[in-house]
Parts: structure tokens; C-alpha cells; sequence
């Protein structure tokens, strides 16, 4: 089977996420994205009131009450003969790992800026992880329908506070009242309403340049003068686009547009369609390198999803292909456990539908059902002995006791801990002293995520108790040294899901001094899951 124009399938898939700051409207251009591509048929308002509130990338109950997106989904669909697989992360304050492994899975990012906010907290933090993995990006700078900041102040922050070459693509035509919709002038047109001034997007006019009347004798002169002045000073100013550039995490296209007002979205496709890459080759142990145009399947775990039909109760392992032509009831290798596993019912997301995957590509996603057998972190193979690398574990910065209300439901509680920490929504420790567990998550609503899961699927109410420590460390040393740190440092010392050594920290304090008592430990902030083959 070939994809676009001959190529093999694979050729044709572009696999992205989205990054942003909370509240900068991601969720909004994620529903434009996917009613662009037909996979929705109305984008849900997550503004509006009632069910319709709810949007549609959003599932989980505290998604939707609270109008945010806690966890990664994962969207497919088709659009001018490419399929795009987009990867929803969370743009919370508080998320969790889980967005931080997403992006291992990608290819290529969208970043959404506020037009009136600029680059905030999130943004940076996401766009770093991108930038350690050399993740092409493609700004999308959101809200021009509003007032907003100067575009070439936009532009030059994300070039000064990103270090990063900026080429722009399109002009905001006015901003706020005095919007009259985008100048793309790299292709010569015109993005308009053919209602009022400042309506949602429902035109496109070829203009010549910018003295075109269909311009001049619509546009506002003081308008069409700023226009101009952008165009001439982005045009000396910023780099040309460079697709070597770009590919290689140098140089960020920039578009401005409204996700709201579908202005910026076609562009945005279209882009990703005849620039961003397609599948890459991935890393694996033993020097090897994953090509996706080989023969056999390989895949890795990205991300584990617990009850994402409370009907069924199910357990979703979200697998991204790396290589090789998967069909639906093959036999692959599950690497870690040495076992063959039968996929006999992988999955598609189509936004809220699931489909059956009868056939999938490097690139694609899918969705295998288990029992709980496969993990973040865990590979399939059609038989080769090896694991995907680069999946990486973080150290916790909120440590929390749990306290159990019940205690007949230790298992359940255990259980459902268990279940979250193999999602990635928490990391739990088993204390060397003591059988109360220990969670650990990177921000605190995840704290309220786990309480609310907790009572929704597994019938346990749980409360949180403060800890006298502040992070955590994994141990690298040998047995004799770790066991000379278990006699003086018991109450410290932890274990694991995955029973590796972890050090609880009081403070920075401690920190340093327990490192330069044990020089020959490596205490670690960062832990990359992988398993031995």
C-alpha cells in the first residue's frame, strides 16, 4: 500500500502537539483543528453553558468542570490526503509527567501564544522540553480578534526570550475593534468576513500586494499604514523561512490568527502538511536506531489511561509506532515481560469516537487494551530484544502522606494508586519504614485529580497528610554503598513502582550535605524509564 503521490504510508502521517500557557486558547484551536479535518462536526464552546460546555478533547469529569484539559488525548484524522495525528497536552499550570512524555511522541509542536499575554511560564517550560529534543515548533499567536501587543513586540520577544529565529507568516490586519482579518503575504491574500468588520473568518481574496484596492479600500489608512511598515520591517528584520532551519528546532514560523474566529487554521494545516516532518527514527538500547521505513513493527508506550470508559472500565496503553505495517491481531513482543501479546483490538481516536485500527503506520497512535500488563516506557516488537529510549521520569515537587478513610480498602486504594502512578498522574514511594505510601506529583491539582479518581473508579476516599520532605532523588550507587546510607538514613529511603532507590529530601540543605557525605551517589532529578532487555 502506498500514501500521497506514491510515497509509503508513513510519509504522509504528521504526528503533533500543541504547547501553551493556560487560558492562551489552546483547547479552542485544538477543536478548530479537528472541525477542520472533519473529525468533529461542531467544536464544543468551553465557554458555553451546561453540557455544552464541555469540550470535546476533554473527557475526564474534573475536565469538565472545571473547563480545563488535566489529561493527554489523542486525536486522528485526515485531511487533503495526510493524516494528522495530534497529541492534546494539558496546559494547566499544574499538569502532570503525562505532558511532558506526550512530547516524546511528537514530531513536531504548535505553540500558542496569547496576543496580549506574550510568552508566559507554561509556554517556556513546554518549549524547553521541545527544545532538549530538537522538536520543530510553529507559533501560532492567538487572540488577534482582541487587543492585543504590538505584533513585532511579539515577535521579538519569542526571538530574544526563546533564542530562537523567528519567520513570519502572516500579518494581523489591525487587532481588536479595528480588525479586519490576516495578510498572508507570503501567498498574496487576503483572510476576511463578509460580515461586520472584526466577524469570524469565511473568506479568502488573492490581492496583488498591499496597494490592492481589495485591501485600500477596505482597510482603514492608519490601519494599512502600520500593515505596511510590518511587512517592510518583517521582511529585513526576520529570517526567511528556511526549511533546514526550521526541521532542525532553529526557526519558529509564525502565524497570527483567532482560533475563536477560525482565522489562522487552514494556514496552520496546511503548513504542517508541506513542512513538518514526518516520522523520525527513534533511539533504542543498544546503539540501535529505529528507521520507520523498516520492515518490522516496533512501538513504545507513551502513555497508560486508566477507565477512560467507566462502563467498561478499561485500561488504554497508547502505543506510537515507530516502524514497520501493523495489522490488527498481530502477535508482538512485549519486550519487558519477554512475552507475545495478541493485538487483537487496537484502537483509533477519532475526537470522541474510537474506531477499530485495522491497519497503522510510524507515526500513527493506537490504543491498545489491556489488563494492566503494559507501562509507560514498555516496547513492542515483532521479536527484536530491545527497548525504546528518552522516556523520562521527573522528580516530584510536592510530596504527600495518604491517609485512607476506610481502612478495608487498602487494596482498592492500593490498586487504584497503582493504576495512576502507570498513567504518570502520580509517582508513588514505599517508604523502607512504614507501610503508609507516599505520592509525589509535579503540581497540586494533580493532588485533587487523584482524590476525585480515586472515589469515582475505585469506590476510595482518600485524604493527604504533610510530609516533613520537599523532593525526591533516585539513587545511583552500588549495593554495598546504598546499604551503608540504609543504616544511617532508614526513615529517608524509598522504593519505587518500579522498586529503584529513592532518597526524600528535607530541604536543599540536606541535599548538599548527604551529597558530599556519599560522593560516590548520583542522586538523581530525572530517571529515564527504560527497561533492561
Amino acid at each position: 500500500m502506498t500514501g500521497l503521490n506514491g510515497t509509503a504510508p508513513y510519509q504522509s502521517r504528521r504526528t503533533f502537539a500543541i504547547i501553551s500557557h493556560p487560558d492562551a486558547g489552546k483547547t479552542t484551536l485544538t477543536e478548530k483543528l479537528l472541525l477542520s479535518g472533519g473529525a468533529i462536526r461542531a467544536a464544543g464552546q468551553v465557554r458555553a453553558r451546561g453540557e455544552r460546555r464541555r469540550a470535546r478533547s476533554d473527557w475526564m469529569k474534573i475536565e469538565q468542570e472545571r473547563g480545563i484539559s488535566v489529561s493527554s488525548s489523542v486525536m486522528t484524522f485526515e485531511r487533503k490526503g495526510i493524516v494528522y495525528n495530534l497529541l492534546d497536552t494539558p496546559g494547566h499550570e499544574d499538569f502532570s509527567e503525562d505532558t511532558y512524555r506526550t512530547l516524546t511522541a511528537v514530531d513536531a509542536a504548535i505553540m500558542v501564544i496569547d496576543a496580549a499575554k506574550g510568552i508566559e511560564t507554561q509556554t517556556r517550560k513546554l518549549f524547553e522540553v521541545c527544545r532538549l529534543r530538537d522538536i520543530p515548533i510553529i507559533t501560532f499567536v492567538n487572540k488577534i480578534d482582541r487587543e492585543g501587543r504590538h505584533a513585532l513586540e511579539i515577535l521579538d520577544e519569542v526571538q530574544e526570550a526563546l533564542a530562537l529565529d523567528v519567520s513570519p507568516q502572516t500579518w494581523p490586519v489591525g487587532m481588536g475593534s479595528d480588525f479586519f482579518g490576516v495578510y498572508d503575504w507570503q501567498q498574496k491574500k487576503f483572510h476576511t468576513s463578509d460580515g461586520e468588520r472584526g466577524g469570524a473568518f469565511t473568506q479568502t481574496k488573492d490581492v496583488s500586494g498591499l496597494d490592492d484596492e481589495v485591501l485600500t479600500g477596505t482597510v482603514f489608512d492608519r490601519i494599512m499604514d502600520e500593515l505596511t511598515e510590518n511587512v517592510e520591517l518583517g521582511a529585513e528584520g526576520y529570517a526567511e523561512f528556511d526549511k533546514e532551519s526550521f526541521l532542525e528546532g532553529h526557526l519558529t514560523p509564525v502565524f497570527f490568527g483567532s482560533a475563536l474566529r477560525d482565522y489562522g487554521i487552514e494556514e496552520v494545516l496546511d503548513f504542517i502538511a508541506d513542512f513538518a516532518p514526518p516520522p523520525h527514527s527513534q533511539p533504542a538500547t543498544g546503539g540501535r536506531t529505529i528507521m520507520p521505513q523498516e520492515d518490522k513493527v516496533t512501538g513504545f508506550v507513551f502513555k497508560v489511561q486508566a477507565n477512560m470508559d467507566p462502563k467498561h472500565r478499561d485500561r488504554i496503553a497508547f502505543v506510537r509506532l515507530c516502524s514497520g505495517t501493523f495489522k490488527r491481531g498481530m502477535k508482538l513482543k512485549h519486550v519487558r515481560a519477554d512475552k507475545q501479546i495478541a493485538v487483537s483490538a487496537p484502537i483509533f481516536f477519532f475526537a470522541e469516537e474510537r474506531e477499530i485500527a485495522d491497519l497503522a503506520y510510524p507515526g500513527d497512535v493506537i490504543g491498545v487494551p489491556n489488563h494492566g500488563q503494559l507501562r509507560v516506557g514498555d516496547t513492542l516488537t515483532e521479536g527484536e530484544n530491545i527497548h525504546v529510549t528518552g522516556l523520562p521520569a521527573f522528580a516530584p515537587e510536592i510530596l504527600r502522606r495518604v491517609r485512607l478513610s476506610d481502612t478495608m480498602r487498602v487494596k482498592q486504594m492500593r490498586q487504584g494508586l497503582q493504576d495512576l502512578a502507570e498513567e504518570g498522574l502520580v509517582q508513588i514511594f514505599k517508604p523502607d519504614l512504614g507501610s503508609n505510601w507516599i505520592v509525589g506529583v509535579v503540581g497540586a491539582l494533580q493532588l485533587d485529580v487523584v482524590v476525585d479518581r480515586l472515589k469515582a473508579e475505585y469506590g476510595t476516599e482518600i485524604g493527604f497528610e504533610a510530609v516533613p520532605y520537599t523532593t525526591a532523588r533516585w539513587i545511583e550507587t552500588d549495593s554495598q554503598t546504598l546499604q551503608k546510607m540504609l543504616e544511617g538514613h532508614r526513615m529517608s529511603i524509598a522504593n519505587d513502582r518500579d522498586d529503584k532507590p529513592v532518597f526524600l529530601f528535607k530541604n536543599a540543605w540536606e541535599i548538599g550535605h548527604v551529597t558530599e557525605k556519599f560522593p560516590d551517589v548520583k542522586f538523581r532529578e530525572t530517571r529515564e524509564i527504560v527497561y533492561e532487555a
